[in-house]
């Protein structure tokens, strides 16, 4: 399963490096209860792109055809939790909610800018065929 996942480090490195800049900057901006409001946004899609990922990455191995099914169910279960708990904080009155909603958002671009950069610099490259692309199928018959 690990040859699915190479991007992971890469994508977990710079969300690591967010959590600590968005900390710092959280805590300038509006003290420790919107560093906490940060950490914690950066940390929900940390551990929602990883479930989906090692989600979509079993299925690929286990049946590729359940990749789409899988992605979709972990996409709608990890956007409805989030979602239930910002208003659950919401009702609450947590004063850290509106640094979470905006570390969310950077956090979800970082994530993908990672595996986009990771992608365009390790492409993966197709399986070898039995047949050379530019072989003949039905070569024609020799008299």
């Amino acid at each position: 399963m690990r040859q699915r996942i190479p991007h992971l480090p890469t994508a977990l490195w710079a969300s690591g490096a967010l959590l600590v800049a968005s900390v710092i900057i959280g805590f300038v901006y509006g003290g420790s209860v919107a560093a906490a409001g940060a950490a914690l946004g950066v940390a929900l899609v940390a551990l929602s792109y990883v479930a989906s990922t090692l989600a979509i990455a079993w299925a690929d191995s286990v049946r590729p055809q359940l990749v789409l099914a899988v992605g979709l169910v972990t996409y709608t279960i990890k956007f409805t939790y989030i979602g239930l708990g910002m208003a659950a904080l919401a009702a609450a009155d947590w004063a850290g909610l509106p640094a979470m909603g905006v570390s969310l958002i950077v956090a979800i671009v970082v994530w993908n800018a990672a595996q986009i950069w990771y992608v365009v610099r390790h492409p993966v490259l197709p399986e070898p065929s039995a047949d050379p692309p530019d072989a003949d199928p039905d070569p024609p018959a020799t008299t």
